[in-house]
C-alpha cells in the first residue's frame, strides 16, 4: 500500500508542476507566436507602405517632366524672339534657333509645321516627313490648347523624325523568368514626352510646335529618378534600390542589372504584374521577382494621349536584406526565450521540492488511513500530522460551504434581479403619478389665478373710479385755487390713468378669451409696448437690460389679446434663461416668409442656450425642462396662438450664447 502510495505522490507532483509550467511552456509561446504573426504582418506593410510612397516621389517627377516639356515648349513660342524669328527671320534663321532651344531644353526633337502637319522647320535636320496631326497631343495644339502626354512612336514615325531615335529606340527582347511567352524577339517602338503648342503663323494660318523627349534608354531620366527616390542610406545596408520604366511589358530604362555593368533591358516583367496594372489598371504593392531576384516593387500603369494603358512606372528595393534582419529578429527572440525558460524552470522545480515534500508525507499518512478503513477519512492514526487533519477537514468543509455559497448566491441574484425590476417599475409609475399631479395641480392654479387676477382688476378699477370722480370734486370745490396744486393734480390724473391701463392688460392677459375672437390692424411696437410694463419688474430683479429694435413701419393683421400672450410667454421664458442677469433683446423688423410681406418679431436672450436633444421638443404639450415651474404647455400655446393668427414661430439656440425666438406674422393688407 505504501508503495502504491508513493507512485500517486509522485504522479501528483509531475501534474501539479505541469499545471505551474502550462504558463511558461504553453501560453507564452502561443502567444509569442500570435505577437510574432502579427509583427511579421505589420512589417511587410510598412514596406509595401514605404515603397508606395517611393512610388509617389517617382511618379511626381514623371509628371513634373511632363509640365516641364509643356511649359518650354509653350515658353519658346511666347517669346518675343521666336515670333521676330517666325516673322523675319526665313527657314534658316528658324532651324537656328530652334535646334539652340532643342539642346537647352533637353528635347530629342522640334518640330514647327502647318495645319495639315508638313514640317516648316525642324530639328535635328534629319526631319523627312510630316508629323501626325491625328495624335491628340497635334490636335489640341491645332484646336488653340497647348497638350502635354506620353504617346508610342512606331519605328517608322522615329526614322522619319530621326534615324539614330529610332535605332536607339530599338531594344532587343531578353528570355525574362516568369513573363508571359511571346514571339518577338525585339521593341522598335518608342515612349516619348510629346508636347504641341498653337503657333500663330505670319500668313494667318494655324501652325503648331511640337517636341518630345524619348524615354527609350533614357538612362539619366532613370537614374535621377533612383537617386530622387532612394537616396544615399535610405535603405538597410545590402539593399538596394531600383527604378524602371516600361512600354508595355518590356524594360525599356531601368538601372535593374543582369550582371555588373550591365543594364536589364530588354527584360521583362512578370506574369501577374502584367495582369494586375496593364491589363486590369491596378496599382501593384508587393513583392514581386524582378529579372533575378525578389523586390519589394511598386508598379503604376502609364496612359498614353488617347487614355490607353502603354507602359508601367516601377520602383523597389531588394527583399533579401529585410528578410534576413527579420530571421534574425525572430531568431532572437526565439533564443531569448529558450534562454529563459533554460534558468526559470530549474529554480521552478527547486522551489517546487520544498512544497511537495510535505504533500508526500501526508500522502503516505492518508495511504496508512486508507489501509484500515477506506470510508472513514476523519479516522487518522497519525495524529500528529496537522497538514492530514487540516486537508481531509479543510476539503470536506469546503466541499460543502461551497455548495452552500452557489445556492445562496443563486437565489440572492435572482431576488435582487426581481427587487430590481420592481423597485424600476414602482419608481417609473411614482414619476409619472407625480408628474401628472404637478400638472392638474398647476392647472387649476394657473385657472384659480386666472380668476383672481380677474377679481382684482375689477376690484382695482372701482378705488380707481372712485379716486378719479373725487378728484374733479376737489377741483370743483378748490375752484381757481386748483391752479395751485395743478401739477399735483395732473400727477394724480397721470397715475390713475397709469393704473388703469396696467389693470385693463392685466385684465387682457388673465382672461384673453372674453377679448379674443377678432382681428385688427395692429403695430407690433405697440403691442410690445403694452406688454413691457407688465414684466418690468422682473427685468428688474433678474437685473436684465433691455433693448428695443424697431426698425418697421408695418402693420400686422392679429388679434391685439394673443399677440400680447404671445410675445409676455416669450419674453417671461427668455428672463428665467436668464437668472444671472443678461441683455433681452426684442426687434420687430420688415420679413418675407414665402414670397408674402410681414413683420418678424424676434426674442432674444443671453442665457445659456437648449441642448441640441430638446429644441425639437419644446413646442410638444406638458414637455418642459423647469420641472418645480413650468407645466409645458407655454410654448405649446404659444404656437397655437401664432398659427391662429396665420403666423409662423422658429428658434435658434447655440450652447452658452444664447436663444432666439422669432414670430412672423403677414403684413395687413393696404387700405
Amino acid at each position: 500500500m505504501a508503495g502504491a502510495g508513493a507512485g500517486r505522490a509522485v504522479s501528483v507532483r509531475y501534474r501539479l508542476l505541469a499545471i505551474a509550467l502550462l504558463p511558461m511552456l504553453v501560453i507564452l509561446p502561443l502567444l509569442l507566436g500570435v505577437t510574432m504573426l502579427r509583427w511579421n504582418a505589420k512589417f511587410d506593410s510598412v514596406l509595401a507602405s514605404k515603397v508606395n510612397g517611393d512610388l509617389t516621389i517617382a511618379h511626381q517627377y514623371f509628371a513634373r517632366i511632363l509640365e516641364n516639356t509643356g511649359e518650354q515648349v509653350d515658353a519658346l513660342v511666347a517669346s518675343a524672339r521666336f515670333r521676330d524669328t517666325l516673322r523675319e527671320g526665313g527657314q534658316a534663321g528658324l532651324e537656328e534657333l530652334l535646334e539652340r532651344s532643342r539642346e537647352r531644353m533637353g528635347l530629342d526633337f522640334l518640330v514647327l509645321a502647318d495645319a495639315g502637319g508638313a514640317p516648316l522647320a525642324a530639328t535635328p535636320a534629319s526631319v523627312s516627313g510630316p508629323i501626325d496631326t491625328g495624335r491628340p497631343v497635334v490636335a489640341a495644339a491645332l484646336g488653340g490648347a497647348a497638350h502635354t502626354a506620353v504617346d508610342i512612336f512606331s519605328a517608322d514615325e522615329l526614322a522619319t523624325i530621326s534615324p539614330a531615335l529610332a535605332e536607339r529606340a530599338t531594344i532587343d527582347l531578353i528570355p525574362t523568368r516568369n513573363a508571359v511567352p511571346t514571339d518577338r524577339d525585339r521593341e522598335t517602338r518608342g515612349m516619348v514626352v510629346h508636347s504641341a503648342t498653337p503657333v500663330e503663323l505670319p500668313d494667318g494660318g494655324r501652325g503648331v510646335l511640337a517636341g518630345g523627349i524619348l524615354l527609350n534608354r533614357n538612362l539619366e531620366f532613370i537614374d535621377t529618378i533612383n537617386d530622387l527616390v532612394y537616396r544615399e542610406a535610405s535603405l538597410p545596408a545590402g539593399s538596394q534600390g531600383t527604378a524602371t520604366l516600361f512600354l508595355d511589358d518590356v524594360r525599356i530604362s531601368t538601372n535593374v542589372r543582369l550582371f555588373e555593368g550591365r543594364r536589364a533591358l530588354g527584360t521583362r516583367v512578370s506574369a501577374a504584374v502584367r495582369e494586375t496594372v496593364l491589363e486590369k489598371g491596378n496599382v501593384w504593392l508587393a513583392r514581386a521577382f524582378v529579372v533575378n531576384d525578389w523586390y519589394i516593387s511598386a508598379y503604376e500603369p502609364i496612359v498614353d494621349s488617347a487614355g490607353e494603358r502603354v507602359g508601367m512606372l516601377y520602383v523597389g528595393f531588394l527583399e533579401t536584406p529585410f528578410v534576413r534582419d527579420k530571421q534574425i529578429t525572430l531568431f532572437t527572440v526565439l533564443a531569448t526565450f529558450v534562454l529563459a525558460v533554460a534558468l526559470s524552470v530549474p529554480i521552478f522545480l527547486r522551489w517546487a521540492r520544498g512544497i511537495f515534500m510535505p504533500l508526500e508525507r501526508m500522502n503516505a499518512t492518508i495511504a496508512r488511513v486508507e489501509g484500515g478503513d477506506l470510508g472513514a477519512r476523519t479516522q487518522i492514526r497519525d495524529g500528529k500530522d496537522e497538514i492530514s487533519r487540516v486537508a481531509f477537514h479543510l476539503d470536506d468543509l469546503l466541499d460543502r460551504i461551497q455548495e452552500r455559497d452557489r445556492q445562496l448566491r443563486e437565489w440572492n441574484e435572482e431576488l435582487n434581479a426581481r427587487v430590481d425590476r420592481r423597485t424600476a417599475e414602482l419608481r417609473e409609475a411614482n414619476r409619472q403619478l407625480e408628474a401628472a399631479t404637478k400638472q392638474l395641480v398647476m392647472s387649476e392654479k394657473l385657472a384659480a389665478i386666472g380668476e383672481i387676477t380677474a377679481g382684482i382688476a375689477h376690484e382695482i378699477n372701482n378705488p380707481i373710479a372712485v379716486i378719479q370722480g373725487n378728484l374733479e370734486v376737489l377741483r370743483n370745490i378748490v375752484g381757481d385755487r386748483a391752479k395751485d396744486a395743478e401739477t399735483e393734480f395732473r400727477l394724480i390724473d397721470e397715475q390713475a390713468d397709469r393704473m388703469n391701463q396696467i389693470v385693463t392688460k392685466l385684465l387682457q392677459f388673465a382672461r384673453p378669451e372674453d377679448y379674443a375672437g377678432f382681428i385688427d390692424r395692429e403695430r407690433p411696437q405697440a403691442v410690445i409696448s403694452d406688454c413691457l410694463p407688465l414684466v418690468r419688474h422682473m427685468l428688474k430683479k433678474h437685473e436684465i437690460e433691455l433693448v428695443r429694435e424697431d426698425d418697421t413701419e408695418s402693420v400686422v393683421l392679429a388679434n391685439r389679446t394673443e399677440l400680447q400672450q404671445i410675445l409676455i410667454n416669450l419674453i417671461v421664458n427668455a428672463i428665467h434663461a436668464m437668472p444671472g442677469g443678461g441683455r433681452l433683446t426684442i426687434a420687430a423688423r420688415d420679413a418675407e416668409s414665402e414670397g408674402k410681406p410681414g413683420v418678424a418679431v424676434s426674442v432674444s436672450d443671453t442665457g445659456t442656450g437648449i441642448p441640441p436633444d430638446i429644441v425639437e421638443r419644446i413646442f410638444d404639450p406638458f414637455f418642459t425642462t423647469k420641472r418645480s415651474e413650468g407645466t409645458g404647455l407655454g410654448l405649446s400655446i404659444t404656437q397655437m396662438l401664432v398659427q391662429r393668427n396665420h403666423g409662423t414661430i422658429a428658434v435658434e439656440t447655440a450652447a452658452n450664447e444664447g436663444t432666439t425666438f422669432t414670430i412672423w406674422l403677414p403684413q395687413a393688407p393696404r387700405d
